[in-house]
């Protein structure tokens, strides 16, 4: 069986959680291929990296791969300009990098493709027999909220069925990167514009093995 190395350089830590969507995405449309994720952290290099390029091409050095993701948040970005600001840094590498990369944008941020399934939620955040109702947003409208992170911390809370001084020891920053875990079935995102624009860039690599324009 065929192997694929990838590495993902996010913007912080708790973008590690994209790497479970990422594989998923991969196996979709890389088949018979071992899927071998890699998350970039930078922090603690004696000298971390501060601007994008130097990020990317530390990545490289430190995480050597065969297929690079380069994560943004959208926030209050469009996705277009996001994708721009990634494909400009990519000319700042020196030497020039010759291997596929593939932007992820998700609009306004990565929590917003967390919460759909109430169960992982529930799971997540210790509690998956809680029977408290979660408010969950409609997925056609997650990308419009204005602080998608606020809102997941929120469900988060409301999953762990805990009150008072309980309740404020819980840590839903942890729990968010144990949602997409429990996941088996990333395709309800494909409601969403930012996640089919990732999948397409998927299946161009998966077809053609290099990164199309976008």
């Amino acid at each position: 069986m065929k192997e694929l190395r990838y590495s993902l350089l996010s913007d912080g830590s708790s973008d590690r959680a994209l790497i479970p969507i990422l594989t998923w995405l991969l196996r979709q449309h890389v088949p018979d291929t071992a899927i071998q994720p890699e998350w970039a952290d930078l922090r603690h290099l004696p000298r971390p990296p501060r601007d994008l390029p130097e990020r990317i091409q530390t990545t490289l050095e430190y995480y050597p791969c065969d297929l690079l993701f380069i994560h943004r948040d959208a926030e209050s970005a469009p996705l277009q300009t996001r994708i721009e600001e990634i494909c400009e840094a990519i000319k700042g590498v020196n030497p020039k990098i010759e291997i596929p990369f593939i932007c992820v944008v998700p609009v306004r941020m990565q929590e917003a493709w967390l919460m759909f399934d109430s169960q992982a939620i529930r799971r997540a955040a210790g509690n998956p027999s809680g029977k408290k109702s979660l408010d969950l947003p409609p997925l056609r409208e997650v990308e419009d909220i204005r602080d998608p992170k606020k809102m997941l911390y929120r469900l988060l809370r409301e999953a762990v069925g805990l009150h008072g001084r309980r309740l404020k020891q819980s840590r839903p920053q942890a729990a968010v990167q144990r949602i997409p875990e429990f996941i088996d079935d990333f395709s309800p995102l494909r409601t969403l514009p930012a996640f089919r624009h990732l999948e397409d860039e998927i299946m161009r690599f998966g077809r053609y093995g290099r990164r199309h324009p976008q």
